[in-house]
């Protein structure tokens, strides 16, 4: 039987992410013994809110030291952590604090680490076996190890978030001795964009892609850069959704053409870019070629705004194409929810 071991670290306020819970629901459907292990400044509170949950214990490393994310003082208390626990499978969600370390702490202890898991299925006679996506998100693969432990660190959106009571959890605490290079690395301040200047965003509900067609010239023969900008960032603004972008439409800043001044290849999406998970994505302006559909696989619910009737979204990747002008139908849409919100 699998001891499996979930890794989480506790948020700034001092809660769990939606990723660290998805991994828990995770854990509970393989079975076996369950034990929880959190790592931050106070973990008290994390752990009564995922009182009943059913994990045989809570394991906790605390203290001001390891409130932020650095790998020396990440890797000690992981590594302790796993020791404590005796855990043969460790899932962690992956963060770029888990994705940071988890590869070393399996070196220290001799064992296995996969990143970028989608799934993971529950234990069977075979053993536990997790799914990846290679070949850029082309090709699914389901994989099983015998080494132990085994390091798992699951993507987010990949799962359901486990519900339940909270409580008052009992913690034992884990004692790290940490070297003394283990802090010579500090956070000394974040530098991020003001939240409503933020168009990545990995929790929205909705995914909006916008692709080269809105930079090239309209039906009246001139182009309307600006005033595309100005459409997207009202309609993000009103939704709050995140924001993505076809490869032609980030590349066109190297080839002298006029560009949407908000977009970067951090938004990109398809077979070069990201591959988003969000309910629900709405794609204008792009023509929905395999490249940019590979990023929309987990995407649930597909729609499409392109004047072109025999693009790519209308060959079975949108389940829903309006043949219309992308500037007419999203400053209708823009006008909708401005009059919904007041």
């Amino acid at each position: 039987m699998e001891t499996v071991l979930v890794l989480m670290h506790v948020e700034a306020d001092g809660s769990l992410a939606k990723s660290a819970l998805e991994a828990l629901g995770a854990a509970k459907s393989l079975g076996g013994t369950l034990v929880v292990g959190l790592i931050g400044a106070n973990v008290q509170a994390a752990a009564s809110a995922i009182a009943g949950c059913g994990a045989a214990k809570f394991l906790g490393v605390s203290g001001t030291v390891f409130s932020q994310a650095r790998y020396g003082t990440d890797a000690a208390a992981a590594e302790a952590l796993c020791r404590a626990a005796k855990a043969t499978l460790v899932i962690a969600p992956a963060t770029s604090r888990w994705n940071r370390v988890l590869s070393g702490v399996a070196h220290r202890l001799g064992g296995r680490s996969d990143t970028h898991v989608t799934g993971i299925s529950a234990a069977t006679t075979q053993g536990v076996g997790v799914t990846r996506w290679y070949y850029r998100q082309r090709m699914e693969a389901v994989l099983q190890r015998t080494q132990r432990p085994w390091f798992i660190a699951l993507e987010s959106g990949c799962g359901e978030a486990w519900k339940g009571s909270a409580g008052t959890a009992k913690i034992e605490a884990v004692v790290v001795t940490l070297s003394e290079t283990a802090t010579r690395t500090s956070v000394s301040g974040v530098k991020a964009p003001a939240s409503d200047q933020q168009t990545i965003r990995p929790d929205a509900k909705i995914l909006f892609v916008a692709g080269a067609g809105w930079t090239k010239k309209q039906s009246d023969g001139q182009t309307h850069t600006d005033e595309a900008g100005e459409i997207i960032l009202k309609f993000l603004g009103l939704t709050k959704a995140s924001l993505g972008s076809s490869k032609s439409l980030v590349d066109l800043s190297g080839e002298g053409q006029s560009v949407l001044p908000f977009m970067s290849h951090l938004n990109q999406v398809g077979q070069t870019g990201a591959t988003p998970r969000h309910p629900k994505g709405l794609s204008t302006c792009c023509h929905g070629e395999e490249p940019h559909a590979v990023g929309w696989r987990f995407i649930s619910e597909r729609r499409a705004v392109n004047l072109d009737p025999n693009c790519g979204w209308a060959r079975g990747k949108a389940d829903v194409l309006y043949v219309a002008d992308a500037f007419e139908v999203m400053r209708k849409v823009n006008a909708l929810l401005g009059t919904t919100k007041t």
